[in-house]
């Protein structure tokens, strides 16, 4: 009995002793997973910091790069930094601002930062179809304005406006004009159309008025142009500060020449065929004379953004002229011309990628042509010119002048 009952004793023994072993070990594999567990959290949390590092540091390098060259087209590139990789992509300026990503990446733990760059000033905003200082509006058989109108002088002639008028200033008018919108005038005279009207006390009202009448003693008051002398010295400065060109400029037939920051002190000429590709400011003392079947457009590094052609003298596009933003929606040409001529500019081909504007003279669109936007001191349409205005002038942000500085909107993860 006492043989069996030791046996008995021993196999119970060797169970617990085999049990125990067994809870020991599976304490040892729990510990040693939870500690293997916990080595891999560190490690991927070390990880991933040195990915964002590295995706900061490639949104960094790309900063630096827009510093040296605000103009540079879209690029994607791989930056090394450490023994992590920041893929980084510089897209092109929509409106003003480039969204730039970097994608950091260790050993496959990946981490994203996004910067918004933008441009550090007000747009210049275009809000009319046509803006026109003191020297007025006339309009001549057929042509139309297919936008609102804002004058400082009076508004002529038998042409049609689609939208709104506003004629600003004491004693101006409107008179001949059909208009499709509302009418604000100190007075609307005999032969205007007008859907509804609003006269100053102390105006005349003899136009026909096919909806409501009313009367206000105030006067209406003008608006200044929406870009100021200031701006535009400064783009002559800058225009100045890369390169000088003294006396007359020529573009030989059929050639290709791009410029930018630069100043020609006398005329710019172009011969049959000429192409110029604008890769900054471009200022010229002179005229601008044109050959046949020429082209002046922005460099594509504009991308969204507008560019500055500013002249002293005077231009007529002539035959068969192209005048063009960078090819990518939001991008106009600025041909400002600061000479008192009532011809500063005129223009006799379409032009839907071109701001005409004047500061003290005149713009004359010629029969049959077709332009996006005017602002001038005096504008002149002649038969059957039409104006048709494009809703993104509303804000049209260029890439120089005290606008050309750039700033970080906002920095985060995504």
């Amino acid at each position: 009995m006492k043989h069996i009952i030791n046996n008995q004793q021993g196999f119970v023994v060797s169970v617990i002793t085999f049990f125990v072993l067994i809870i020991m070990l599976a304490v040892a594999v729990s510990m040693s997973a939870l500690v293997a567990q916990r080595q891999g959290v560190s490690t991927n949390a070390v990880k991933a910091t040195q990915s964002y590092y590295a995706a900061e540091s490639g949104i960094e390098d790309a900063l630096l790069r827009l510093n040296n060259d605000p103009s540079i087209s879209t690029l994607s590139y791989a930056l090394p930094v450490g023994g992590a990789i920041a893929d980084v992509t510089i897209p092109a300026a929509v409106g003003g601002s480039r969204a730039i990503s970097s994608k950091g990446d260790v050993d496959g733990r990946i981490r994203t930062v996004e910067t918004v760059y933008s441009l550090d000033a007000a747009a210049a905003s275009f809000f009319y179809g046509a803006q026109v200082g003191e020297g007025g509006l006339d309009m001549s058989n057929g042509s139309r304005i297919k936008g609102n109108v804002f004058s400082n002088g009076n508004i002529t002639g038998t042409g049609t406006i689609d939208n709104e008028v506003i004629v600003a200033g004491n004693g101006h008018s409107i008179e001949d004009v059909y208009v499709g919108g509302s009418v604000q005038s100190y007075s609307c005279l005999a032969s205007a159309s007008v859907a509804n009207l609003t006269y100053v006390t102390g105006g005349v009202h003899t136009c026909t008025v096919r909806g409501s009448t009313s009367l206000q003693s105030d006067e209406i008051p003008t608006q200044p142009m929406p870009i100021s002398q200031s701006q535009i010295n400064d783009w002559k400065t800058e225009a100045a500060a890369g390169q000088v060109i003294t006396g007359n400029y020529s573009i030989g037939n059929n050639a290709t020449v791009s410029l930018g920051h630069v100043k020609i002190t006398g005329n710019l000429s172009f011969g049959n065929g000429a192409v110029l590709n604008i890769t900054g400011v471009i200022y010229v003392q002179g005229n601008i004379i044109f050959g046949n079947s020429n082209t002046i457009r922005l460099d594509s590094s504009y991308g969204s953004l507008s560019g500055v052609f500013v002249l002293d003298g005077t231009m007529d596009t002539g035959n068969n002229t192209v005048l063009t933003g960078s090819g990518q929606e939001g991008s106009y040409l600025l041909v400002l011309s600061t000479n008192v001529s009532d011809t500063a500019i005129e223009v006799s081909n379409n032009a839907d990628g071109a701001v005409f504007y004047t500061t003290v003279g005149g713009i004359k669109v010629n029969n049959n042509v077709s332009v996006s936007e005017l602002v001038g001191y005096k504008v002149k349409l002649n038969n059957n010119a039409v104006l048709d205005y494009n809703s993104g002038l509303a804000n049209t942000f260029f890439s120089s002048g005290p606008s050309g500085g750039w700033k970080v909107e906002s920095w985060q993860e995504k």
